[in-house]
């Protein structure tokens, strides 16, 4: 890099300084060094463009610490005081990433940024290429602290506003970082009220998870298999069951199993302790198995299980010591061996279903209960509709299909006996005991309202992008028009010059688009955002829909490489085989 001397009035801070803003930064630590001996360190620079004007990467704050103290000197000595060059560094002028890369690094040395600075210029990092490994290796972090600072995209814009400005903690940040969308909504309702009591802290998490949040760690079985959902704070390793419904049905049954194999294993006895007791050490001594030593499984209210292996009671270790301590009771013996018990459960099985096929209704009930529930031989899973990029997902979660669809899901939480606030209705852990409450409550409800169920339960569970939608939406004639309205995140997203010209002609129709063919895409992206807001004169255009969303999708090229053209293709290819003739057996024999 080359040093020279530039002049303050060459110089302004760049786009891509992590100290970049339109209000100047506290600079008064710097004064007193800067008005006794001048500027020392350089500032990192690059040509912006203009003839011998260049823009700072680094070093903003000696910059305004400069201009304060020429400017005092101008005020003591009159307009003649010249203000001194700073001693710059000339960067690469093309290198927008190792720009941001510089200037926060410098920073980063000198002083701790604020996580929420450091999340937008990582952020502006991702978006000039670089992933979490070049970013860790830059900056000498972990990928972990890296990906955590990245994830704060996930709070709603003002909450992380409200952190910036240091308004809220560090703790009660890590704990929104566990609420869903619409819980953080509601909990910045409470901090804008003066007259309500807003949870912070470890308050905040009694109130996100309805008086119980148990760690992951504390479950004995396996998480794997667990259906549930367990959430992740973004600055802990730990993670958090969404349900405590859902944890206890599932960690009651691990204990149970334990205390079978202990049993198999020989011990005397198993005992649980409920969490409404407890388990003292000092009134109880240790046992070998062959001396009738006991298992005491004791089970906390915060969900943590600790099992303690080979005790007896003080007393019975007294006498145990006199001598006159009896023979322990052997478990008793099952009523049923397991192969007879196999032998009841296959006939009791096969005579339930027959009889099924005369209960429409009833099985009707049943399959949404195990939709909803889950069980080993069901694998239903809610559609996650996860992207990485945070305009896609803002245009999603408030667009007017989503809005309703959550109107409704909630409602029919409510009917089920579930809390609003819970993510989907779909996805249990597949226990017995939350199929068979949640069947026994469809049961008592009309078929109308189970139809309304049935369709919350298929619009959770529609796999995003697949034929399966576009075979639904051309079914029931869905106009995207009465659902959908162009917005600048779709505008930007257009990166295809051919495809904007065509949308050009669409909106504002073909003399427009013929007039502006050899304009850049920017360009073209505002004739097209000016039509459809109806600005600067243009006529407004309504319900516009471009080909890709309609129900048939079209493409504007013959490139292909359209999912939703392909989908529709798909239900095409399903039509035509349908209505080929087939030789093979009814669907439905008659029954003998």
């Amino acid at each position: 890099m080359t040093l020279v001397f530039l002049s303050p009035d060459k110089l302004s801070v760049s786009k891509t300084n992590m100290r970049y803003s339109k209000k100047a930064p506290d600079v008064s630590d710097l004064l007193p060094t800067v008005r006794k001996r001048g500027v020392i360190q350089t500032l990192l620079v690059r040509p912006n463009g203009e003839d011998g004007h260049f823009e700072i990467v680094a070093g903003a704050r000696r910059f305004h610490a400069a201009r304060i103290v020429a400017e005092e000197r101008r005020l003591a000595e009159g307009d003649a005081a010249e203000a001194e060059p700073l001693p710059c560094r000339i960067l690469a002028e093309t290198d927008d990433a190792a720009a941001i890369e510089a200037s926060m690094i410098e920073n980063l040395a000198r002083l701790d940024a604020d996580e929420v600075t450091q999340w937008e210029t990582f952020t502006r990092l991702v978006k000039e290429g670089r992933n979490v490994a070049d970013i860790a290796a830059t900056f000498g972090l972990p990928d972990l602290t890296i990906a955590r600072v990245l994830a704060l995209g996930n709070l709603l814009p003002r909450i992380r506003s409200l952190y910036a400005a240091e308004k809220i903690d560090r703790g009660t940040v890590r704990h929104l970082t566990l609420a869903s969308k619409s819980q953080q909504r509601n909990w910045l309702a409470l901090f804008d009220d003066p007259d309500s009591y807003v949870p912070t802290g470890h308050q905040l998490k009694a109130w996100l998870f309805g008086g119980q949040s148990i760690p992951s760690r504390f479950a004995v079985f396996d998480l794997d298999t667990f259906k549930g959902v367990t959430i992740a704070d973004l600055f802990g390793d730990d993670r958090y069951f969404a349900d405590a419904d859902a944890f206890w049905t599932a960690q009651n049954a691990a204990i149970e199993a334990r205390r079978d194999a202990y049993l198999a294993q020989g011990w005397s006895d198993v005992v649980i302790v409920s969490p409404s007791e407890h388990f003292h050490s000092w009134e109880y001594e240790k046992a070998a198995k062959r001396k009738g030593g006991r298992v005491y499984i004791d089970v906390r209210s915060t969900g943590e299980v600790i099992f303690h292996e080979g005790y007896i009671s003080t007393k019975e270790a007294r006498r145990a010591a006199r001598g006159d301590s009896p023979e322990p009771a052997k478990p008793a013996r099952p009523e049923v061996t397991s192969t007879l018990q196999t032998y009841l459960d296959l006939h009791r099985h096969a005579a339930v279903r027959a009889a099924l096929l005369g209960a429409p209704g009833v099985a009707l009930r049943l399959m949404v209960a195990h939709a909803i529930g889950g069980s080993h031989l069901w694998r239903v899973s809610p559609e996650p509709q996860a992207t990485r990029n945070d305009a896609v997902r803002e245009s999603v979660e408030t667009c007017r299909g989503e809005t309703v669809f959550d109107e409704r899901r909630r409602a029919v939480l409510g009917l089920l006996g579930f809390s609003p606030e819970a993510p989907t209705v779909t996805g249990g852990n597949g226990d017995d005991y939350g199929v068979v409450g949640i069947f026994l409550r469809l049961i008592d409800l009309p078929d109308a309202i189970v139809m309304e169920i049935i369709t919350v339960v298929i619009g959770e569970t529609l796999a995003s992008g697949s034929a399966a939608v576009a075979a639904v939406g051309t079914q029931i004639d869905v106009d995207m028009a009465d659902w959908w309205q162009a917005d600048t995140a779709f505008i930007e997203l257009i990166r295809d010059k051919a495809v904007l010209s065509k949308i050009v002609a669409e909106v504002a129709g073909e003399t427009v688009a013929a007039a502006n063919a050899g304009e850049k895409t920017k360009t073209l992206k505002r004739i097209v955002r000016d039509h459809l807001d109806g600005a600067d004169g243009r006529t407004k255009v309504t319900r516009w829909v471009p080909k890709w969303l309609a129900f048939p999708a079209s493409a504007y090229t013959t490139r292909g490489g359209v999912g939703t053209v392909a989908a529709h293709a798909k239900v095409e290819a399903a039509r035509t085989s349908e209505s080929e003739p087939d030789a093979g057996p009814e669907p439905f024999a008659q029954a003998a």
